[in-house]
């Protein structure tokens, strides 16, 4: 309607025949020089067009018509008791006396639609609130004489005015607003991208008063966090239903949105020095239990032959294991910076997702490749690291090497998700940049406290058998783990140049990896034969696979997945049936152990195969703004996520990342609604 009022004012001006205009000039008033005002109004059929126009002396503001937490909003009392509709431009947002407010500074023009009993004056009183390090309120006396002519420049002010009026649409068709804890929480996406944008909001119903807004974008999507709180300073117990107004700009565009907010959700934390405390508890535990993940144990086993080299010298059994300890915590300072540039720019945030690009599988496919040819023998390891070392012929210690190991393990240790790990990530990507460098800071260390402990005790070390013969056995063994790790990187490269040439890169690697341990091994004992027969088996494995004409169809007893989605979960809801929401990627190694230890079991696939379940399932393995955005929203940057919704639980319970068949049968048991 907006647009069309812009359309037709200067039609309905140009056809008004007998109208007439009033201008006040530019008023002042003795009590305050730091602003001016300049009323001008123009009669048409059965209205009166007006045009508020204030100018402020630079460090003074006024006031928008939601003033926010403190001052009081421009107003007009007629004195015929005329009505007037005022049409707000686009507030600025700034803070006064640690009040965060909304309004405007220099010049604002306000027009407005006045209506009512309308003679040939027009007579009131304008308040006007303005700020600086103080603040005034200041009474202007209006009359305006309509029978008078007003400025040339009028029509076009009016209409140059009502271009700064936000639209009803134009930015986002798609928002949504629930209360998260002690937070306002507004997602919405937009068809283009985010350029810094902006959100004014108007009081919700019961007064009550949002504060500063916390934006966020990644990609097309945006997150706003924002307290709330009600007359009294407490947070509301619920805001479910209430009716939300705001102003959402993004670069030149502004809409005006009006909707409802949704079902509460339950809050991350509520008291931010127990959440911090908590978090970084999660974070050493988390970092502690990555290396038990399948993801670090060829790195550990590395360094565990290191160790058995250096026999009992203490010195360099030390320096090594703080070499690898401050490799890990460089790499997780680096994944802070990395993260840091991408929440000031907007990017997308989340734990693994390097995984999602194909130069960086590329990457890790070699370097695992290369350190697996190398513990079978074919070659010393001609890295960076170990020439350094040898060139340090005074000590030998390789520490550089050492150091490059603990970068190589905190690598390899991103795919996985383990226990109270994604809940500490998730806090760290929502929070400000210095609780995200502690939480990532506190990840390293408890990925790197094995480490420090033999560093700080190197007798621990000691306590391992002597070296002998058994430690050909134990490199074979490493070898065959580290192999896996740079097989399985390279099936990851399949989503990106398809299944066909990413198997025949496996089988590449297979082969060559097989021709270069017959050629290498010296001795042909039991290792080498099981070792032989397991590359064989695999790369014929792999070579069936290539020579089917078509994949081998899916069983009738696998989960009829469907594509993830809100509006799928909302319908489902609606529907009255139970929803299980499953978000996964190939290189999740968390997401595959779930999917075989549970989502693959006969009971779990026929509870989620049930009439009244909807089972939804988002791939992750590339980017995906949606899901991104669907990850975001409920304050969750890690996968594996999941999730169950029903009538009985409108708010979704999210499950942890390690799944087990009783508690997911457990979960879907009461949002059944009975």
């Amino acid at each position: 309607m907006l647009n069309i009022f812009r359309g037709l004012f200067l039609l309905l001006l140009s056809c008004a025949g007998i109208a007439h205009a009033a201008d006040s000039g530019w008023l002042t008033s003795p009590q305050n020089d730091h602003a001016r005002i300049r009323i001008q109004a123009e009669r048409g059929e059965g209205r009166v067009y007006g045009l508020l126009t204030v100018e402020l002396q630079s460090g003074w503001k006024t006031y928008w018509r939601s003033p926010g937490e403190g001052g009081v909003a421009p107003e007009i009392v007629w004195q015929n008791g005329e009505q007037a509709q005022w049409y707000w431009p686009v507030p600025s947002r700034f803070d006064i006396s640690g009040l965060t407010t909304q309004g405007y500074h220099r010049r604002v023009a306000i027009p407005m639609i006045i209506t009512g009993n309308l003679g040939d004056t027009l007579a009131g009183t304008l308040t006007l609130s303005t700020c600086s390090n103080v603040c005034l309120l200041t009474d202007y006396p209006l009359q305006l004489n309509l029978n008078h002519p007003t400025d040339e420049t009028f029509y076009d002010d009016f209409e140059q005015a009502m271009r700064t009026i936000p639209a009803s649409s134009g930015v986002s068709a798609d928002l949504s607003a629930h209360l998260a804890g002690k937070q306002l929480v507004i997602t919405a996406t937009t068809p283009d991208e985010w350029r810094s944008p902006e959100i004014y909001f108007d009081p919700l119903d019961g007064g009550i008063l949002p504060g500063e807004p916390r934006v966020q974008t990644r990609g097309k999507a945006l997150t706003v966090t924002v307290p709330v709180t009600d007359e009294w300073g407490d947070v509301p117990a619920t805001l479910a239903g209430k009716t939300l107004s705001f102003v959402l700009t993004n670069h030149d565009r502004a809409q005006q949105t009006t909707l409802t907010v949704g079902p509460d959700s339950a809050a991350l934390h509520d008291d931010p020095a127990t959440g911090l405390s908590q978090m970084l508890l999660f974070a050493l535990l988390g970092g502690l239990i990555l290396n038990l993940m399948p993801c670090v144990l060829p790195v550990l086993g590395m360094k565990l032959s290191a160790v058995l080299h250096a026999g009992t010298d203490r010195r360099k059994i030390r320096l090594r294991f703080l070499a690898t300890s401050a490799g890990i915590l460089f790499s997780f300072a680096l994944l802070a910076a990395m993260v840091s540039a991408l929440k000031l720019t907007g990017a997308a945030l989340g734990w693994g997702i390097q995984f999602q690009n194909p130069w960086f599988i590329g990457l890790m496919v070699a370097v695992t490749f290369v350190f697996a040819l190398n513990l079978f023998g074919v070659f010393n390891v001609l890295l960076p690291s170990t020439m350094v070392g040898r060139m340090a012929t005074a000590g030998g210690n390789g520490t550089l090497g050492s150091f490059f190991e603990g970068v190589f393990a905190t690598l390899l240790a991103t795919p996985c998700s383990a226990p109270f790990l994604g809940t500490a990530v998730a806090f760290a990507l929502g929070a400000p940049l210095t609780t995200l460098w502690l939480i990532f800071i506190a990840l390293g260390i408890g990925m790197a406290l094995p480490w420090l402990l033999v560093a700080l005790v190197p007798k621990i070390a000691l306590l391992l058998p002597r070296p002998g013969r058994w430690m050909n056995g134990v490199k074979t063994l490493l070898a065959l783990m580290m192999l896996a790790s740079s097989l399985w990187l390279a099936t990851l490269l399949a989503q990106h140049i398809g299944d066909r040439i990413s198997g025949v890169i496996v089988l590449t690697l297979t082969l060559l990896a097989l021709f270069a341990f017959i050629s290498v091994a010296k001795r042909r004992g039991v290792s080498f034969f099981v070792v032989l027969v397991l590359l064989a088996a695999f790369g014929g494995y792999q070579l069936h696979g290539l020579l089917q004409a078509s994949p081998a169809p899916r069983t009738e007893t696998a989960i009829r997945w469907q594509p993830l989605s809100e509006a799928a979960i909302a319908q489902a809801v609606a529907d009255g049936k139970r929803v299980f929401v499953d978000i996964s990627a190939d290189w999740c190694v968390t997401c595959k152990v779930n999917e075989i230890r549970v989502l693959n079991q006969p009971e779990i696939i026929a509870a989620l195969n049930a009439p009244d379940v909807v089972a939804l399932r988002g791939d992750w393995s590339q980017p995906s703004d949606a899901i991104a955005a669907f990850l975001q929203k409920r304050n969750r940057f890690a996968i594996p996520f999941n999730e169950v919704y029903g009538p009985g639980q409108a708010v979704g319970e999210i499950l942890p990342p390690l799944l087990d068949k009783k508690t997911l049968l457990t979960a879907l048991n009461p949002v059944k609604g009975e």
